[in-house]
């Protein structure tokens, strides 16, 4: 089963690039609870709605790479 790479949380709307992550894990770091790195080393969903809007965003442009990418409700890009 493909693992999801979009999801909407605290107004956010979130999509994992697998392509680019390298397993360094700094949204993991930030965010436990929304990341996790799943057994080949790329950054999957947790539980992104437990965490508020600003930590996920923090999270988010921790990763070196841009693997993280984040726009808001009105589609402008935050992260990315």
């Amino acid at each position: 089963m493909a693992a999801e790479l979009e999801r909407r949380a605290a107004g956010l709307r979130i999509r994992i690039d697998p392509a680019l992550c390298v397993a360094f894990a700094d949204c993991v770091t930030v965010a436990p609870e929304a990341f996790a790195l799943d057994p080949e080393g790329v950054v999957a969903f947790v539980d992104p709605e437990r965490v508020e809007r600003e930590r996920l965003i923090r999270a988010c442009e921790a990763c070196p790479v841009d693997a993280l990418l984040v726009w808001d409700a009105d589609g402008t890009p935050l992260v990315g």
